[in-house]
């Protein structure tokens, strides 16, 4: 009778966990992350033909390793395409549901004025500036119509990211064999350590070598190489610049780069879409409703990008006319930047 009492608890022991690591895979997700993999140019990027559901969101990334589904090597016929590139604020990470991230639907609104689009999303969490060069010099802008460079405050005086990042907790490079493994490894000790400040995972943004000054002007230097390398391929380039929740919130912030990096835009002529500017002259109760973190943008923030991209983008008429049917639109040219002004029809 007593070595029957340790069975049924070793079962009861057994049974417990099996139920913990199902209800983890079924109601989570977890067990299955999306994975990276190391990059000769772009430093690491999302491993080819993924779709994997977390936390009741949907992430997929197509064959060139683009947040966005498979698309034909050549530009179909007829079709508007545009090319973003960027970090985790584009992506949209785990929490974002795919048809909720930026592209998705910047890509809606483009399709909804009557012609056919693709927004594709070329990114990776912590990737800078030199990142997004190295992808770009890899794979190309697939004949996109425009390319649009999303840069945030953090990213001017970000190192580029490197490969030694791939394998660690948050850049994983297999799948683990556990849930329950990837559950407190992941999500559970972080947390703990860094309320105990013990042992708390690293950020994957490399630690910056060099002075702030040096490091502007090398990102300055990468962001030079992809405008001349799009319009090489006679493609039109634009920048998003999207601000950190502090940069607004509780008060508009003057940043100490920004007239210096819009400065280097207009020299080169590249227009910018300014999230920063717009989102300062909106009520702070509205802007709080944009940021899900320090960083990164909500769901609320993202329908904001993607609607100031389109309003911003028709009117400078840059784009094949046939997708903008209701807006007609002035591309002006100051001296200290580039600004776009709608004159809308509708």
């Amino acid at each position: 009778m007593k070595w029957s009492g340790k069975y049924q608890v070793a079962g009861g022991i057994i049974a417990g966990l099996a139920a913990t690591e199902l209800s983890l895979r079924l109601a989570f997700g977890l067990g299955n992350p999306v994975l990276i993999q190391a990059d000769s140019e772009s430093g690491y990027r999302f491993q080819p033909n993924q779709k994997v559901w977390r936390f009741g969101r949907t992430i997929k990334y197509n064959q060139y390793s683009q947040r966005s589904d498979t698309i034909a090597p050549q530009k179909p016929p007829g079709t508007l395409r545009i090319l973003m590139t960027g970090d985790s604020v584009l992506n949209g990470g785990n929490v974002t549901d795919q048809p909720r991230t930026i592209t998705e639907l910047f890509e809606d609104k483009l399709s909804a004025s009557g012609g056919e689009a693709e927004v594709l999303n070329a990114s990776a969490g912590s990737w800078g500036i030199g990142n997004q060069l190295g992808y770009l010099q890899k794979f190309g802008t697939f004949g996109s119509d425009a390319v649009i460079i999303q840069i945030g405050t953090h990213d001017l005086l970000q190192p580029t990211s490197t490969r030694d990042a791939v394998g660690s907790i948050y850049f994983p490079n297999q799948r683990p064999i556990l849930a329950m493994q990837e559950a407190w490894t992941r999500y559970a000790w972080p947390r703990i350590a860094g309320k105990l400040k013990v042992n708390s995972p690293k950020s994957e943004i490399p630690a910056a070598s060099i002075e702030p000054n040096q490091q502007f002007e090398e990102n300055m230097q990468h962001l030079k190489e992809i405008v001349t390398l799009v319009r090489d391929q006679q493609t039109h380039v634009f920048v998003l610049f999207t601000p950190n929740r502090a940069d607004l919130l509780p008060s508009y912030q003057v940043l100490v780069y920004k007239a210096e990096f819009f400065d280097r835009l207009s020299d080169w002529q590249v227009p910018v879409v300014d999230s920063h500017a717009v989102w300062s002259t909106e009520p702070t109760g509205t802007v709080e409703t944009y940021f899900r973190d320090i960083v990164h943008l909500s769901e609320t923030g993202n329908q904001a990008v993607a609607d100031l991209l389109y309003r911003q983008l028709c009117s400078s008429k840059q784009l094949p006319a046939m997708i903008f049917h209701d807006c007609q639109c002035l591309l002006e040219l100051d001296s200290g930047s580039l600004k776009l002004n709608i004159v809308s029809l509708m």
